[in-house]
């Protein structure tokens, strides 16, 4: 489907890394779906046409309200940061240094660190506060070129908490330029009030958190860490059978440590997507592909834990199962303020390909948010979300290691910061 001219505004001059391979105009078997000397109009907030500069239908000035020549740069889908536990309290650098001079993880959280501490500065912070540190995480992912952002909930732990932080993550959509995913993550880790009361707190995310999450209209799905050190397959069910009942999808922290089984769980919900997954195994694999979840693949935490099992890569690719990359954004496991370091990482560490890796940015990262059929590549009829770059190649967006690539973003059609 395209739009008839005139259209709001027309890129010309423009390479287009359209991660559509195989669409009209593009060059055959590039994995990027490159067009090399493209075009692409918006309308109303949503892409009106795409395609090869040569193939417009008329003469480009009297095709749109603006017209803007791009002078050769590449333009790609805005990036896509799909798994960040964006708002929180405080931070843990203390801790980071405390250990990298001999202390043990154990020993500070005996004194109250770890998550523990991350929970007590959340609740203790002012909606104000977690707004302010939270627009300050948020605002290097946009430099990079992010126009949708997942938040997670999950250091609250109670259900006024929890709630809070959900409402932050709705206020950054309304006052940054960004598209924000919700996710209530009330199953993250067990309170310290109810360390020995389990049952009792499912009861309350269920009975509470999530009825009250979906009536205030603040989630757009639940997450769950399921793992020994969190959560029983059993009690993540318990939870995902609640989120389903009122209509929330379901994504899952499946399998990081250990393979209890998580990848098969997320699979039998239905889950948008499973992440980390360094231990699932081929049952898991197996299911994950029949269910059509999304493996999330987490670097950052990966290098920041110093971890040395992979996850299982040529598997997801043995069976066609789509691989998106996040930063993980969090104070604890992985500080990444970067989307584009997560791409190199990705690629370094976890042997991703750079197209692999942009489409997990973009194309991937859409689908595990849900929003496969409105984002992530650059096809008429999906909103007009771009991202405009000073490089050479596409792949170059994986390969530097800092730098500012990007030239400016557009948002819905409208271009912010220097589009």
């Amino acid at each position: 489907m395209t739009d008839a001219p005139p259209w709001d505004i027309l890129w010309t001059g423009a390479a287009l890394a359209t991660l559509a391979p195989g669409a009209p105009g593009t060059a055959a078997g590039d994995p990027y779906g490159a067009i090399p000397d493209g075009a692409i109009a918006a309308r109303g907030g949503r892409i009106a046409w795409v395609g090869p500069r040569a193939a417009l239908p008329g003469e480009s000035q009297a095709l749109a309200a603006r017209v803007v020549d791009l002078g050769g740069r590449w333009v790609t889908p805005g990036l896509i940061d799909c798994h960040t536990h964006l708002v929180f309290g405080g931070d843990r650098v203390e801790e980071w240094e405390r250990r990298l001079n001999g202390e043990s993880y154990e020993a500070i959280a005996r004194e109250g660190g770890g998550i523990a501490r991350t929970v007590r500065l959340t609740r203790e912070a002012t909606e104000e506060a977690l707004f302010r540190s939270a627009a300050r995480r948020l605002r290097p992912l946009l430099a990079e070129g992010v126009t949708t952002v997942e938040v997670k909930s999950g250091y609250g732990l109670e259900p006024e908490a929890e709630l809070k932080m959900l409402r932050v993550a709705r206020r950054l959509e309304r006052e940054l330029p960004v598209r924000v995913r919700t996710t209530l993550l009330a199953a993250h880790a067990l309170p310290p009030e109810r360390r020995d009361d389990r049952a009792g707190y499912i009861d309350r995310i269920v009975a509470e958190m999530i009825p009250a999450a979906a009536a205030q209209g603040l989630a757009d799905a639940v997450d769950a860490f399921c793992e020994t050190i969190a959560f029983t397959p059993e009690e993540v069910a318990r939870v995902f059978d609640t989120a389903r009942r009122h209509g929330l999808p379901v994504k899952l922290h499946a399998d990081q440590l250990s393979d209890l089984g998580g990848a098969a769980l997320a699979a039998r919900f239905g889950a948008l997507s499973a992440d980390h997954l360094e231990h699932a195994g081929e049952a898991g694999l197996d299911a994950m592909a029949a269910a059509g979840t999304v493996a999330v693949l987490l670097p950052g935490a990966f290098y920041l834990l110093r971890e040395t099992r992979l996850p299982p890569v040529a598997g997801f690719r043995a069976r066609g199962i789509p691989m998106a990359v996040a930063t993980d954004l969090n104070p604890g496991t992985s500080p990444v303020q970067s989307l584009r370091l997560a791409l190199n990482m990705a690629c370094t560490l976890f042997r991703l390909t750079p197209a692999e890796a942009l489409a997990g940015a973009t194309r991937e990262a859409a689908r595990a948010l849900g929003l496969a059929e409105e984002a992530g590549t650059l096809e008429a009829g999906k909103r007009c979300d771009l991202a405009i770059w000073e490089i050479g190649r596409p792949a170059e967006l994986a390969y530097w290691l800092g730098g500012g690539a990007c030239a400016g973003r557009v948002l819905a059609g409208v271009p912010v910061d220097g589009a």
